[in-house]
């Protein structure tokens, strides 16, 4: 029963609860007229202390199509937060006010740390570079919509290993899937940490080889998710422009992989893909983004128990 529960790491929820969620996600696609007034009367709270387009809109229209409504900040400086309020007593007073809350926070662990306050369920929509769970359920919901499965895959992971949460939550999410593969491409410097490595990929006897190059490694993958160099990570900004066009994914490149390989991304893009690439039949990007919407619909309906 997913009724009541907040969503802090993509491990939160069982590989059945994730199906169920899929399985609505997958039926509000096919009928949305069914779930237009599910959240009648409900209110989302949306707590955005770090910039967001596609996140914070995909929510907002996710709870506005189920019938409820949206308050929230999308920027700090127009709450309390500027005056000095912690999380714990913002999330408190939030809290009287919603039925359900997402938070995006610069600082990693600040929504688990806003879970121990909360009385409504939250959602963790991004902390630093750690995790970024309904990200990860927009990927699942995509593979398994497209592939028909999430067991049986290689995944290739390239650019931004170091900090992007997105590929930290989607790995960790795809290690309880039998015979995945990973394929890591990333310059030395932008590497998946070692933790993961070892808390996630070798202890869960998961296959994975790392690679500088994308050209020596596209014809192994089912999947290529692409990611951003990311700016705001960096301490240093030479560093940044040094590495920030280290892989592009271009027509060329994509003529070396499989025929029926998708390309995944979380997006925002900057230029790691060309624009060329967009009108390949692979490039599921943009319908990824579109899927978010739905299955945050279904994770909200789920957690709020009005479905």
């Amino acid at each position: 029963m997913l009724k009541g529960k907040s969503l802090i790491d993509p491990m939160d929820l069982t590989a059945q609860e994730l199906d169920e969620i899929f399985n609505v996600a997958d039926d509000i696609i096919d009928n949305p007229k069914k779930y237009a007034h599910v959240c009648d009367g409900r209110i989302l709270a949306t707590l955005f202390y770090e910039p967001s387009t596609r996140t914070r809109f995909s929510f907002e229209a996710a709870m506005l199509r189920l019938g409820g409504n949206v308050i929230g900040f999308s920027e700090p400086n127009s709450s309390s937060v500027s005056k000095g309020e912690s999380i714990a007593d913002t999330i408190r007073v939030v809290s009287c006010y919603a039925d359900i809350t997402v938070m995006r926070h610069p600082k990693e662990g600040a929504p688990k740390v806003a879970a121990m306050y909360s009385s409504i369920p939250v959602i963790n929509a991004g902390d630093g570079g750690h995790q970024h769970p309904t990200q990860t359920l927009t990927d699942l919901l995509t593979i398994r919509r497209v592939k028909g499965k999430l067991s049986d895959l290689t995944i290739g992971l390239c650019g931004d290993l170091k900090f992007g949460r997105t590929v930290h939550s989607l790995i960790k999410a795809m290690s309880r899937y039998t015979n995945v593969k990973f394929v890591l491409i990333s310059p030395q410097e932008l590497k998946l940490p070692d933790y993961i490595k070892k808390e996630v990929l070798i202890k869960n006897n998961i296959e994975f080889i790392e690679a500088e190059k994308m050209e020596d490694v596209m014809d192994k993958l089912d999947i290529l998710y692409m990611t951003r160099v990311q700016r705001e990570r960096f301490f240093n900004e030479e560093d940044y422009i040094r590495l920030k066009d280290s892989y592009i994914l271009d027509s060329e490149k994509m003529r070396l992989a499989k025929k029926d390989m998708i390309v995944l991304h979380p997006l925002p893009r900057v230029n790691e893909i060309s624009i060329e690439v967009d009108k390949d039949p692979r490039a599921y990007y943009f319908k990824q983004a579109q899927n978010g919407m739905y299955v945050r619909m279904a994770l909200m309906a789920k957690l709020l128990g009005d479905l």
